[in-house]
């Protein structure tokens, strides 16, 4: 097997075409035209349309993406693409109401893109709120303190998110 390098361009039967943008010992991290970035294995099935034979570079695709990310989510409403977990794709949210009138459906990607939606939007307020002039430092506190309760509250939606890091956190506990 040769190990494609960063730039190498693929078509996978499940996510389509992409760019190879990271390079691990055991995947290939793909950002994909359709489906953002995915992680795939080395030997997974995929067409190589173009290989990038070893490119090595000390800051990856990857890195560099990432950082621009953050400093957009910093400084703007720009938020990136966040991925649902896979047992999730294709289902249905219903809501069934005990009166016996009719059920509430929607496809679980529709809720999902919501929840994001709402994250982003806390996100934006912890931003401003921290970057205000007009508030001294215990009311920010204060405002953070209602912003972590609120994270917390949302933690039972976590079970969406792919990545671990997409997470809503609430307060630790102490024990």
């Amino acid at each position: 097997m040769k190990l494609l390098g960063i730039g190498s361009r693929i078509d996978h039967p499940e996510y389509g075409k992409g760019v190879v943008t990271n390079v691990s010992s055991k995947h290939y991290w793909v950002t994909f035209l359709e489906n953002g970035l995915e992680t795939i294995d080395l030997d997974a099935e995929f067409e190589v349309i173009e290989g990038v034979e070893e490119e090595v570079d000390s800051v990856s695709f990857f890195d560099v993406e990432r950082s621009l990310v953050k400093i957009l989510e910093k400084w703007s409403d720009t938020h990136e693409k966040v991925a649902m977990a896979d047992k999730w794709k294709g289902g249905k949210l219903i809501l069934e109401p005990d009166d016996g009138t009719a059920n509430k459906e929607m496809p679980i990607e529709t809720f999902f893109h919501k929840i994001v939606m709402v994250r982003d939007r806390i996100r934006v307020m912890e931003q401003k709120i921290n970057s205000s002039k007009n508030l001294d430092d215990q009311e920010k506190v204060d405002l953070q303190q209602y912003i972590t309760r609120i994270y917390g509250s949302l933690t039972s939606f976590n079970v969406l998110f792919k990545t671990k890091s997409d997470h809503f956190v609430g307060e630790r506990s102490k024990g």
